[in-house]
């Protein structure tokens, strides 16, 4: 008889629970995927205080002692239940480091939580602990999927103390490399062999991701592309030659939706439903309503102008600085109105707030995050605006196409894996589904707004564009499989 592959996925957040960008998604959607391909799966977690206040049943699995920063923390493991989970929840209960409001790795002020090296470690040794059944529970993975650098030192300490227990390590931004000193690694009272240019070392600190990607039997990262892109000078963020050092283990596979909660036909935050075969008058009615959110004009003539939605982080490496300076362009020469959703850097909040005091008819700008309205967004606007310098893989683009609202896009990582640019030959061959540039400017940006605003006045070729996108499947099964085949693969 053959078992299911037992798999104990780690992450630092997880949607509904926890969420703070594309991580807490996947690690709510790729787990169930696995589950649904006939894995035993366990999802464990920090226990925040966000958390433990959402569980809706609880048991006590044990107590661990864990060497922290030159102290040991006492930590309780629970296994918690939720209606949206459909296997348990681990979660590391340590009051001292996680039961705190807010963000999971910031202050209010946007500040990294001062002992995040800490925090993370201490995380990083229970799971490993767990993973063995230190408790004897009787369940005792086969496999540890850990989830960037707030897990790196999980595949660590696996080779330290369960060796045969095999880890995989996914690489979801390279941008955040889990950076600490010399100091907090001795504090931690880190194996002293890991410090080493071929271990954890990294310019004379020790980085948690550099650590996954060492110790990991294999590394993962969400496209295709980017697992290319990561092993050159200008993505890989001064690992470049770690990455290509572990070319052998590396593989990029696609991330993938949530079809069943990004789905216009059944979308709980939509006013009107609708299909890739029926989109009148749910599309319409959901730009209508987004327009009546923002109080923007919403009569048949506003109805009839382009909206460009966009839904992100409000940071550089999400281009807000080429979309910063083509809006007196597009507001002084094109009928385009504007909204959007998001929070990051200060002063891009700042310049799009003034924007829409400036143009109150034609742009509208919530600062924050909210759910229902990124689905709203999704659903209401005609176009998405996603220009990001560089995008591992991206999940924006893809809930874009699944509700009918072209993405625009720069050809990077995942973003260069699932938009097919709208070329006349790519229009004739039934291929477009979007948007896309080459040359990473302003006035390349303004020139494929151009396009989409062409494309967007002759309805056959839009409604072609917008019916193969929402054809289109961006399901997890593919890639499920995929991790499944890794999870099985030869052992060390």
């Amino acid at each position: 008889m053959v078992t299911a592959t037992r798999v104990l996925f780690a992450a630092s957040e997880a949607y509904p629970l926890i969420k703070t960008g594309g991580l807490g998604d996947i690690a709510y959607s790729l787990p169930h995927a696995l589950h649904q391909a006939g894995a035993d799966v366990r999802l464990i977690l920090p226990a925040y205080r966000a958390v433990l206040m959402q569980a809706q049943s609880m048991r006590i699995l044990g107590w661990l002692d864990v060497r922290g920063a030159k102290r040991v923390h006492s930590v309780r493991v629970l296994e918690i239940s939720h209606a949206q989970f459909a296997f348990p929840i681990y979660l590391v209960d340590i009051a001292a480091l996680f039961d705190r409001p807010g963000n999971p790795y910031t202050q209010a002020d946007g500040q990294d939580w001062g002992d995040n090296a800490e925090r993370f470690t201490v995380f990083a040794r229970a799971v490993a602990d767990i993973a063995g059944d230190v408790l004897g529970t009787g369940w005792r993975a086969d496999v540890v999927h850990a989830n960037d650098w707030q897990t790196g030192l999980v595949p660590a300490f696996l080779r330290e103390s369960v060796p045969h227990i095999k880890s995989v390590f996914t690489i979801h931004n390279m941008a955040y490399g889990g950076h600490f000193s010399l100091h907090e690694f001795n504090r931690l009272a880190l194996p002293r062999h890991w410090w080493t240019t071929e271990g954890v070392e990294f310019y004379g600190g020790f980085s948690m991701l550099k650590a996954g990607i060492v110790y990991a039997d294999e590394v993962t990262t969400v496209s295709p592309t980017y697992a290319g892109e990561i092993c050159t000078a200008e993505f890989g963020y001064g690992m470049q030659g770690v990455l290509l050092a572990a070319r052998h283990k590396l593989h990029g596979i696609l991330n993938g939706i949530d079809e069943a909660v990004w789905n216009p036909a059944s979308d709980v935050h939509l006013p009107a439903h609708y299909s890739a075969n029926r989109r009148q008058p749910g599309k319409a009615l959901n730009k209508q309503a987004l327009l009546q959110h923002f109080n923007l004009p919403a009569h048949d003539a506003a109805m009839q102008v382009p909206l460009v939605g966009m839904v992100s982080r409000l940071v550089e490496q999400k281009g807000v600085d080429l979309i910063l300076a083509a809006l007196p362009h597009w507001l002084l020469h094109t009928p385009l109105n504007f909204v959007f959703v998001g929070t990051g850097d200060a002063w891009f909040e700042a310049q799009l707030r003034e924007f829409a005091v400036n143009y109150p008819q034609r742009i509208a700008v919530f600062i924050g995050y909210d759910e229902a309205l990124a689905h709203l967004v999704e659903a209401g606007a005609d176009m998405f605006m996603m220009p990001s310098r560089f995008e591992p893989c991206g999940l924006n683009q893809m809930y874009s196409l699944r509700y009918g609202t072209p993405p625009i896009v720069y050809r990077t990582g995942g973003l260069a894996d699932t938009v097919v640019d709208a070329t006349p030959a790519h229009v004739m061959q039934g291929l477009a589904n979007g948007f896309v540039f080459d040359e990473l400017t302003t006035a390349a940006l303004v020139a494929t707004v151009d396009r989409a605003l062409i494309a967007y006045t002759q309805p056959r070729i839009w409604q072609a564009l917008v019916r193969t996108g929402m054809r289109q499947s961006f399901g997890w099964l593919h890639s499920a499989q995929a991790y499944l085949a890794l999870y099985k693969g030869t052992d060390r």
